[in-house]
C-alpha cells in the first residue's frame, strides 16, 4: 500500500516529536546525575590556615551527601585571585569550584592590578562560615579597655601588626583607627601567624586577629580589650564590642564563601547551596568550625550576593579614604 503525502508528513512530525521527548529526557537525566565525577575545590591560600581548614571540613560533607569524591587543590598566591582565575576559566559544569575569604571579591579588585575581575568572572554560591576579629594588646600593656588604649594611641606611638598589607586582619585595624582617630604604626608580616608572634614578643602593641590567638588569651599570654564587630563573640560573651566601648564603626567580619564558573546549570547551584546548608548545619561540624574560631554560618545565594556588595562597598571606600596600597 502507497503511503500518502499526509501520511508521511504525520509519520515525519510524530518521529521528529518523539526524538525531542527522548532528548529532553536525556537532558533531565544528565542534569540529575550531577555530580557525575570527583568534583575539585580550589582554594586560594596554603594548607593548614582557616581558608584550607574550612574548605576541608565542608568538602568531606559534600562527599558524604553527594556520594562523589570532593578534593581540595591548594593554588596560592595574589590574595586568592591565582585560584580565582583558574576557576573562571574552568568547564562550567559543576565539577569545580573555588572557596576563599571573600576579600577575593570585595578588596583585591582595589588593591591588585588584574585581568580577574570575581564580581565578572564567578557565580557566587553561599557563605560557608565567618570569624570575627578580636583586637589583642602585648602582655605588657597597662591598657585595661579600649578608652585607655586610644587615650595611649593619642599620648604616644604604638604599633599594630597586621597578616600583610590589604588582609582583613590590616583592614580591621584600618577600620579601628578610624573609629577613634588614632595614627597608629602599620607593621605588615607575611601572615596572621608571625603578626601574632611579635605581639606575644611585645614586639608590636597590638594586632587585630582573627582568632589564632585564642589558646593564649586563654592563658594569659596576651589581653583580649574588645572584639571588632557588630555582635560580642560566642566564643568571649563577657568581651565587649569596639562599639559599645564608645567607637562606632570598627566592624570587621571574615567571611567565607564559594563560587563556581560563569555558566555553571541554576539547578547545580541551587543543589550546592542546598548541601552547603545542610553542612553547617551539622553539630560535628559546628564543634569543628569553633576550634577553627569560626562560626557554621550559612547563607543562600541572595543573602551571599548581598554581603559581597555591600562589602565591596564599604571596604573599598576605606581602601580610597586611607590610601592603602599593597607594596
Amino acid at each position: 500500500m502507497t503511503s500518502t503525502p499526509r501520511f508521511q508528513l504525520r509519520r515525519t512530525l510524530t518521529v521528529a516529536a518523539l526524538s525531542l521527548l527522548g532528548l529532553g529526557a536525556s537532558v533531565s537525566s544528565h542534569a540529575q546525575a550531577w555530580p557525575s565525577k570527583p568534583i575539585r575545590i580550589v582554594v586560594g591560600f596554603a594548607p593548614g590556615g582557616t581558608t584550607d581548614a574550612m574548605a576541608r571540613l565542608v568538602a568531606q560533607s559534600l562527599t558524604e551527601s553527594l556520594g562523589q569524591s570532593v578534593v581540595i587543590d591548594n593554588k596560592p598566591g595574589a590574595s586568592g585571585n591565582i585560584a580565582a582565575a583558574e576557576v573562571a576559566r574552568a568547564t562550567p559544569d559543576g565539577h569545580t569550584l573555588f572557596i576563599s575569604p571573600t576579600s577575593v571579591e570585595t578588596v583585591n579588585p582595589h588593591l591588585i592590578k588584574s585581568n580577574l575581575l570575581p564580581s565578572r568572572d564567578l557565580t557566587p554560591v553561599s557563605g560557608i562560615g565567618k570569624s570575627q576579629m578580636y583586637l589583642v594588646t602585648k602582655p605588657q600593656s597597662t591598657a585595661k579597655d579600649v578608652r585607655e588604649l586610644v587615650a595611649q594611641a593619642k599620648s604616644g606611638k604604638l604599633a599594630y601588626a597586621s597578616a600583610g598589607a590589604g588582609t582583613p586582619p590590616h583592614l580591621a585595624c584600618e577600620l579601628f583607627k578610624q573609629a577613634t582617630g588614632t595614627n597608629i604604626l602599620h607593621v605588615p608580616y607575611k601572615g596572621a601567624a608571625p603578626a601574632l608572634q611579635d605581639v606575644l614578643a611585645g614586639q608590636a602593641d597590638m594586632v587585630c586577629d582573627p582568632g589564632i590567638a585564642f589558646p593564649h588569651i586563654r592563658t594569659g599570654k596576651v589581653k583580649l580589650l574588645a572584639v571588632v564587630s557588630e555582635k560580642r563573640s560566642p566564643f568571649f560573651p563577657d568581651v565587649p564590642t569596639v562599639a559599645e566601648q564608645g567607637f562606632k564603626g570598627a566592624n570587621l567580619d571574615i567571611w567565607f564563601g564559594m563560587w563556581t564558573p560563569n555558566g555553571t546549570p541554576a539547578e547545580v547551584i541551587a543543589r550546592l547551596n542546598r548541601e552547603v546548608a545542610k553542612a553547617l548545619a551539622s553539630p560535628t561540624l559546628k564543634a569543628r568550625y569553633a576550634d577553627l574560631g569560626g562560626e557554621n554560618v550559612s547563607m543562600d545565594t541572595a543573602e551571599f550576593k548581598a554581603l559581597l556588595a555591600n562589602e565591596g562597598k564599604v571596604l573599598g571606600a576605606l581602601i580610597r579614604d586611607q590610601k592603602i596600597t599593597v607594596e
